[in-house]
């Protein structure tokens, strides 16, 4: 079976990759340092899949540790990134945080690698859009000054890919997915999204208010160019997140395939931080208690994507809607109340 690195394995889309992976027949090694994640859910994937996956705890940004991983784990197939700090608005208070870990565990790895003929799927983001000048936006769109050091970390991330690409000197195939908004959870809520502290992102925040752990909710301005003034985004369910890494893995397989692309994952439909909210109300009849705020900095006013390319290109598109986010997310939250990992 082909071997496939799975950085940030842990974590919350990381874990859902390995999922598919064994799905689709490859064989996952996690790499991941934990300080965003939880130990415990390589017993939660075991649950999954039937096997422990191999797992290494390391901290990528250190180069002699890496390099000792690459004569550990020398015969990969491929490497799926995901290891990286994500929060938009910690990065805004804390950026050299970002800067550090984001490109010198990038770089620390592309270089263990080089001369190796790797498959490499970078996680990245549809930050780099900035606040793009058309909606939906295309893979086409230029890519606009950064809203926050996190975007930039992804901007530059993807300038890096293809600076090596284009230098001929390595054996790598490249792509980059243009992530939207992730949310739900695996349909056996054995994992899910497991933020540690005060979650950054809306949907972990939303459930943990509804079970007691959070306050209210905060909506983050409601005087945006929006039909109900909160903020527009893309959201998708991290199972077809995570399987179109498996699609862009089988079209880097191809010879025809060389070089470097990039693919925008979503679902291509808009919906508000206020409709997010009625869903999650409508699909598990739990009333959350929410109030209106101030803008948060480095937030986008609306952002959501074209996902006609990664249709034709990878042959994916999203099939879970936001009913069915909203309720696995519940279950996710209700199954850890029960069980906790942390």
């Amino acid at each position: 079976m082909p071997k496939i690195l799975v950085t940030g394995g842990l974590g919350f889309i990381g874990s859902h990759t390995v999922v598919e992976l064994v799905n689709a027949g490859y064989e996952p090694v996690i790499v991941d340092d934990l300080s965003n994640s939880q130990a415990a859910i390589l017993d939660q994937l075991t649950k999954i899949i039937g096997y422990k996956v191999p797992f290494y705890k390391l901290d990528l940004t250190i180069e002699a540790d890496v390099q000792k991983l690459a004569l550990a784990e020398p015969d990969l197939s491929g490497i799926i990134h995901f290891a990286a700090f994500k929060a938009v608005g910690e990065s805004v208070g804390v950026p050299l945080k970002y800067y550090r870990n984001n490109f010198y565990s990038l770089i620390n790895l592309l270089e263990a690698y080089y001369a190796k003929p790797v498959n490499f799927v970078f996680s990245s983001s549809c930050t780099v859009y900035g606040q793009p000048d058309e909606l939906p936006v295309t893979e086409d769109a230029p890519v606009k000054p950064a809203q926050s050091p996190y975007g930039n970390t992804k901007q530059v991330a993807e300038e890096i890919l293809k600076d090596m690409i284009v230098s001929g000197g390595s054996k790598y195939k490249v792509i980059a997915l243009r992530y939207f908004n992730p949310v739900g959870a695996h349909d056996s809520a054995l994992i899910g999204e497991l933020p540690i502290g005060v979650p950054q992102s809306l949907v972990p925040f939303v459930t943990q208010s509804a079970i007691g752990k959070r306050g209210p909710i905060t909506v983050h301005g409601s005087d945006y160019n929006t039909p109900d003034g909160s903020c527009l985004r893309d959201y998708i369910h991290v199972v077809d997140l995570a399987k179109a890494h498996v699609s862009a893995l089988a079209l880097m397989e191809k010879d025809s395939f060389t070089g470097y692309d990039m693919f925008n994952l979503g679902t291509g439909k808009a919906t508000s931080v206020l409709e997010v909210i009625n869903a999650f109300e409508q699909s598990t009849g739990v009333k959350l208690n929410y109030s209106i705020g101030p803008r948060r900095p480095g937030d986008v006013e609306k952002v959501w994507g074209d996902v006609t390319k990664s249709a034709e290109g990878l042959g994916w598109t999203a099939e879970l809607g936001i009913d069915t986010m909203m309720s696995s997310a519940w279950a996710w939250e209700k199954y850890i109340a029960q069980n906790p990992l942390i």
